[in-house]
This record gives structure tokens, C-alpha cells and sequence, in this order.
């Protein structure tokens, strides 16, 4: 039986033995971190005051490239709820077939397919009388894909081993779109998360834009300070059937540093 999980420490250990021993090269890299407040109530947690810090790397590299982050949300206590704190991460490194066959893997508008993987994990505490605690490994194969407009687009198919719920497939689609409106300078990017249902969790998708200005080139230092707005739609979310489909709009400012 394919054991999820040690593949895809395995395809980690693969990355890290090709950066260190082959000709490895970096085309690009972005690091920032970014403030998030939400403007309206969460549907599962629904406390009024919720921040959220937003630390993230992404990369471009001969042999793949790599994308971690790691959210840190912080929700206030208010006359209905408990405060609670998360830490939840991902670390997603992507190994070119390209690069690890030596034959341009390019057709049409695909610009690239990749073993792909994703190592998810989250630590709550809700004010000391409940903490959770969870790993998920995901395994599969992704492509990258020319639009026409776009700065990237991408997909992604996996088999996850979940730690708490049963393994399930995952869809998820990235994509960056930078546009002008006369001098104005904005990124529309985002992803859409997909998993099956199984047994003990329903199907749940996630359609997560941002929309963001770059503030930063009129004073003088243009791509480093943004400002907008992010959207969120979960259906049911965390695979929770019955609840209503969650609307959130927050405010958000990122800086690249």
C-alpha cells in the first residue's frame, strides 16, 4: 500500500539532495509578511476580533519551486467566545519532471509538470481548554500553465494522508493576474482548495482571492508595500456538512521584504 506519507518526506529529501548536490540555480525568490483584520464574523469561529500575520517565501529554481507559509491567527475573546490561537503552516516544494528527466515536459499551454507535495500543520489552543494539534502529507503531481494575462496559474492533484480525518483527494488551482488601472498598479492572485468526501468529513472547497495595490511606488520603492482587501468562501469548511457557507472579507496590508 502507498504510504503517503513517508513518499512525500521522501520527494522533500529528493529536493534537498538535488539544491545541495547538483548544479542547482534560483531564478527568482519573494519573501513578505503581511496583516490581515477581518471586517465581518467567521461562520465556524465566531469571534468579532480576529488578526491574522502572515509570513511567506516563494521561489523559482532549475530543478522546481517552493512555497511555505505560516499563519498566526489570533481571536479576542469577546461576550460569546473563547480567545483562541493558531499556528498553521504549509510547506509545498515542487520537483520539476523536466529538470529530473532532462526533457522540456512541454505541450500547448502547459509549461511544466512537477511531483508535487505539501506537508500541512496546525497547532490550536483555545484559551487553555482545548488544543489541537495535527500533520497532513499530500502527494501528487501539478503543471504549470500559460494564460495569456497571467504572471502564473497552476494545479495541483493529491492524495493526502490526514492525521485526524480520513485520507482524502485534493484540487488545489493558484494564480496571480497583475493589471493596471491608469497609474495604479494591482495583483489579483489567490488559490481554490478542493478535497473529496469521505467517510467521516464532507467535501469541502475554498476560494481564497486577494486584491492588492501597489502603495509602495508612490514613495519611491515600487513592488515593496501593498495594500487591499481578501476574500474567503468556504463550503463546508473543515468538511463540516450543514453549517452555511462562509463569507469573510478582510483587510490586509503585505510588505516584501
Amino acid at each position: 500500500m502507498l504510504n503517503v506519507k513517508h513518499l512525500a518526506a521522501g520527494v522533500v529529501a529528493s529536493v534537498s539532495f538535488i539544491t545541495s548536490t547538483a548544479h542547482a540555480e534560483m531564478f527568482w525568490s519573494d519573501n513578505s509578511i503581511s496583516f490581515l483584520k477581518n471586517q465581518n464574523e467567521y461562520q465556524v469561529s465566531e469571534n468579532e476580533d480576529v488578526h491574522v500575520i502572515t509570513l511567506e517565501h516563494a521561489s523559482g529554481h532549475n530543478w522546481g519551486d517552493v512555497f511555505f507559509f505560516v499563519d498566526r491567527l489570533d481571536a479576542k475573546a469577546d461576550a460569546n467566545n473563547l480567545a483562541s490561537k493558531e499556528t498553521y503552516s504549509e510547506l509545498a516544494p515542487r520537483l520539476s519532471l523536466s529538470y529530473l528527466t532532462g526533457s522540456k515536459l512541454e505541450y500547448g499551454f502547459v509549461k511544466d509538470v512537477f511531483i508535487a507535495t505539501t506537508w500541512e500543520h496546525s497547532t490550536l489552543d483555545v484559551s487553555g481548554v482545548f488544543s489541537q494539534s495535527f500533520d497532513n502529507y499530500l502527494v501528487g503531481v501539478g503543471a504549470d500553465f500559460a494564460v495569456p494575462g497571467f504572471a502564473y496559474f497552476n494545479a495541483n492533484v493529491y492524495q493526502a494522508n490526514n492525521e485526524l480525518t480520513e485520507n482524502d483527494q485534493q484540487l488545489t488551482v493558484v494564480w496571480g493576474y497583475p493589471f493596471s488601472v491608469g497609474s495604479a498598479d494591482f495583483m489579483l492572485d489567490g488559490y481554490i482548495d478542493w478535497s473529496s468526501a469521505e467517510a467521516d468529513h464532507a467535501s469541502d472547497f475554498h476560494f481564497n482571492p486577494q486584491l492588492r495595490m501597489d502603495v509602495g511606488k508612490y514613495f519611491g520603492v515600487p513592488k515593496k508595500f501593498e495594500a487591499g482587501i481578501e476574500y474567503s468562501y468556504w463550503h463546508n469548511k473543515f468538511g463540516i456538512a450543514g453549517i452555511d457557507n462562509e463569507s469573510t472579507l478582510s483587510w490586509m496590508v503585505k510588505v516584501h521584504l
